[in-house]
């Protein structure tokens, strides 16, 4: 059994990731700026501004791994927000894994398949391929992982970065920036109008949350040579595909299409070959994680 400390617990993969670890038999500990709502037995809630540096220190003490999912910005707002994004989330991620490795704690960084490639000509993308974000979201996951890499590098730490494709599920919030499938299937279960950026024909690589947090969960024991892993479905689905697998649920979603942003890459399916070297379950298709999740909605809409 490990101490675990979840940085953004009460955020949509971090509450999953904190109930996986929980499921798991791990000693787990979770920090954000204020308690959940809904706190779940058995985990240790740490009240603190993760940009508190004598905070974010004192949380850290007696652990064993650190996974970071805390995010000030998103895709969407990151463009507005990019100083924001540099000044203070970089900044403090960089203070973050020196704080780990002077009290030798693994670090597993959870940062975006989806924005950190960009524009790439071959599909799926391997880990290997050169990152070429297009927004500043991106750009900064990729400034943290930078700095990781090159700790890593210099001191023979063993962090490593989980580049995530497009986790959707349970606790998941679109008004938050992210979460089509979110989006639509609550939307269309209110008979509210989906809004789709350009034609729908944008490809994504879904993943189903529990399948992302048992990934997460098997990197907490990896010790081998690599440091950065995809974690995705190695498929990719388009907008207008999502919209039918909804309306086979019976939903009969309403769209309408607007112009298409500069923000969103036309294409993103992540290569899963070396995650699943060490994860080997398998992974929920879309149209079962889609029914999943519609059923778990169904109790609260």
């Amino acid at each position: 059994m490990k101490k675990v400390l979840v940085i953004g617990g009460n955020g949509f993969i971090g509450t999953n990731l904190v109930q996986t670890l929980l499921s798991h038999g791990e000693d787990v500990s979770s920090f954000d700026i204020q308690k959940p709502t809904r706190p779940i037995a058995g985990v240790r809630y740490i009240e603190g501004d993760f940009f508190d540096d004598e905070c974010l220190e004192e949380s850290l003490i007696d652990i064993d791994v650190v996974y970071h999912s805390l995010s000030t910005v998103n895709p969407g707002n990151s463009n507005k927000r990019f100083l924001q994004g540099y000044s203070r989330d970089f900044v403090q991620s960089v203070k973050l894994f020196d704080m780990c490795l002077q009290k030798q704690i693994k670090v597993i960084f959870l940062s975006s398949g989806g924005t950190v490639y960009g524009l790439q000509k071959e599909q799926p993308i391997k880990e290997t391929a050169l990152p070429q974000p297009i927004n500043h979201y991106g750009t900064v996951k990729l400034c943290i992982e930078s700095v990781l890499k090159t700790f890593n590098t210099q001191i023979h730490s063993n962090m490593l970065i989980a580049r995530i494709s497009n986790p959707y599920g349970p606790g998941q919030d679109f008004h938050k920036g992210v979460g089509f499938i979110d989006a639509a299937l609550k939307k269309s279960m209110k008979h509210e109008t989906i809004e789709v950026w350009g034609d729908g024909s944008v490809i994504r690589d879904y993943i189903y949350i529990d399948d992302v947090c048992e990934m997460l969960y098997s990197l907490m024991y990896y010790d081998g040579d690599e440091e950065v892993f995809n974690l995705s479905s190695n498929h990719g689905v388009s907008i207008n595909d999502i919209i039918k697998e909804i309306d086979n649920l019976g939903l009969e979603p309403k769209v309408t299409y607007e112009a298409s942003r500069a923000v969103d890459v036309p294409k993103v399916i992540l290569d899963n070959t070396r995650i699943m070297k060490i994860y080997q379950k398998q992974i929920t298709g879309l149209d079962v994680g889609i029914q999943k999740y519609y059923q778990h909605l169904k109790q609260f809409i």
